[in-house]
């Protein structure tokens, strides 16, 4: 028997209480059931054939039969001969536990996740069973194995001490992940229903896809969350992985195509996310099986970032962050998934770090994706900001006057409409068309560069003369629109009026030369001369023109609007 005669050399496996826990795989030895029929008396008979596993240490990997473990034990005299067997994996669906002692068979329990709770020797988180040894003689464990997913067996005999305690460190670890998981995906929930971002939604799809398949995996689902319902048990697993491989194909293309410039490697990515849900939708059906899916996930479940490497590599060239920590991440999957698949595949040994790797990898993932999104939301801000920024310059180029700063036109409208909304009889507002006397020839004479410093200087005297709150605007040309509201009485506006006479008797200096302009202006009140603004800008103007033919330099009101019925 190849490897046989050495593993009986070595001796069986030595339980000592001073040793609370030792790890039984050296002392395994395998032998296949393809039809799933041999029973305890035969293989005890062929016991010659058992052979030392191939592989890697507490894994046999992706396989569909049954197998036998054998694990020979020899009991120290000093010990209480209370132990535990535990197989270590939460997943594994079935597992007869046959105790031989002394040549006769002494115990049977059936273990594994798809046996009900009240029926399992040990209600723990992993299929585990105490047992009662001679001690100070030899005994035996045949375990027969099934199961649809990987046999992985980091098989160990512990005390009831240790094993407690370790099952205790694996609560607090799988409860501090856990918390943490689901800290980031209602962080993710919380953000996308405040700003309605979709990247944040992909997220929580990719993280709590990783979530559950860890929480499925290591048997915190059957403990606490859907008991002894097998649908779940049997395909959370799976549904989960194929659910967290969907939202990191959206996510990354979210992320690296956000702005909408790689139209074929968003198709691509949306392409994968697709036929992944339509895989799950399969496996949910019993359409297909965990073999399928595992083949899914292991070829497509690289796909995201093996499409978004490019796109990576380029963001990190350009000095964009985001490319250098999606491949911080990638590296940390690559590395982590691929020690997940060698213990799968039974390359590598089940060890705590191996078993832990793709959690402890897709909470790297995770955290590093936090960030990213961190990044992503910023830019995002960042050009909403700038794009308001423009549209706020947009809109001050079509309601101001490029050469004064006052509003044009455009912009007097729409204040007019704002401020009559809020004119009464007892608060007045005063509309005053302003034309200037003189500046024609002062612009003839002198030219249009002079004419338009001089146009500059008569909007910064009109500011200084009106109250703060009061509206100076330049139709075109020399003319202007003060708006005044807030007027208690006729004869306030009358005092306004003469006030901006008075402010253009003083000249303006123009290259050390002093320059004399008149005003001449028409105004009306409202509510009590109308209340729509093309009308009373018609009556201030044909008031103002009054005022020309009267001599200039004078302020005219508009005669008082006819009243309905009058």
């Amino acid at each position: 028997m190849p490897g046989g005669s050495a593993l009986a050399a070595s001796g069986p496996l030595t339980l000592d209480d001073r040793q609370p826990q030792v790890l039984a795989w050296p002392a395994v030895t395998v032998l296949s059931d393809p039809s799933g029929r041999l029973t305890l008396h035969d293989v005890r008979a062929r016991l010659a054939q058992f052979q030392v596993p191939p592989g890697a240490a507490g894994t046999l990997g992706l396989r569909k039969d049954a197998v036998w473990l054998h694990i020979p034990l020899a009991v120290n005299a000093a010990s209480d001969g209370r132990w535990v067997l535990d197989l270590g994996y939460a997943v594994i669906n079935r597992a007869d536990v046959h105790l031989v002692i002394d040549g006769a068979p002494a115990g049977h329990w059936v273990l594994g996740n798809l046996q009900p709770r009240d029926q399992r020797p040990l209600a723990g988180r992993t299929p585990a069973v105490g047992l009662d040894l001679p001690p100070g003689r030899n005994a035996s464990l045949f375990v027969r194995v099934q199961s649809a997913g990987a046999l992985i067996l980091p098989v160990t005999l512990s005390k009831f001490s240790a094993f407690h305690t370790d099952a205790m460190h694996e609560q607090m670890l799988q409860g501090l992940l856990t918390g943490l998981g689901l800290f980031l995906i209602l962080y993710a929930g919380v953000q996308w229903f405040s700003v309605r971002e979709p990247m944040f939604w992909k997220y929580a799809l990719l993280s709590g896809g990783s979530l559950m398949f860890s929480v499925a995996q290591f048997g915190l689902g059957a403990q606490y969350l859907w008991g002894d319902h097998l649908w779940f048990e049997l395909h959370m697993p799976g549904l989960s992985a194929l659910l967290a491989a969907t939202g990191t194909f959206l996510f990354v293309e979210d992320v690296l195509a956000g702005d909408g410039g790689q139209p074929r490697f968003s198709r691509l990515m949306h392409a994968g996310a697709a036929l992944l849900l339509l895989v799950a939708a399969a496996y949910a059906l019993d359409l297909i099986g965990v073999h399928t899916v595992s083949f899914f996930v292991g070829t497509l479940g690289l796909a995201p970032a093996l499409l978004g490497l490019p796109g990576a590599i380029r963001r990190q060239r350009q000095g964009d962050t985001v490319g250098g920590y999606f491949l911080a991440a990638w590296l940390g999957y690559f590395a982590t998934t691929w020690v997940m698949v060698g213990v799968i595949k039974g390359n590598l040994p089940a060890t705590g770090w191996t078993l832990h790797s793709f959690q402890i990898g897709a909470t790297l993932d995770m955290l590093v994706f936090l960030r990213v999104m961190g990044l992503r939301l910023a830019h995002i801000h960042s050009a909403a900001h700038q794009a308001q920024h423009e549209r706020a310059a947009l809109h001050s180029l079509a309601h101001t006057d490029p050469l004064t700063g006052l509003p044009n036109r455009r912009g007097l409208t729409a204040e007019i409409h704002q401020r009559l909304a809020r004119a009464r009889p007892d608060h007045l507002l005063a509309l005053v068309l302003l034309d200037l006397d003189g500046f024609k020839q002062v612009n003839d004479q002198h030219g249009h560069e002079t004419g338009d410093q001089l146009l500059v200087a008569v909007a910064a005297r009109l500011r200084s003369s009106l109250r703060e709150p009061d509206l100076i605007a330049r139709l075109g040309g020399d003319e202007f629109v003060v708006v005044a509201e807030g007027l208690r009485t006729p004869a306030q506006a009358e005092a306004l009026c003469s006030h901006l006479l008075r402010a253009f008797e003083a000249p303006f200096e123009l290259a050390g030369q002093p320059v004399r302009l008149g005003l001449t202006g028409g105004y009306v009140l409202a509510p009590l001369d109308g209340q729509d603004p093309r009308e009373l800008l018609k009556a201030a103007d044909a008031a103002m023109y009054s005022g020309k033919q009267d001599g200039k330099h004078r302020m005219v009101r508009a005669a008082p609007a006819a009243q309905p019925g009058g």
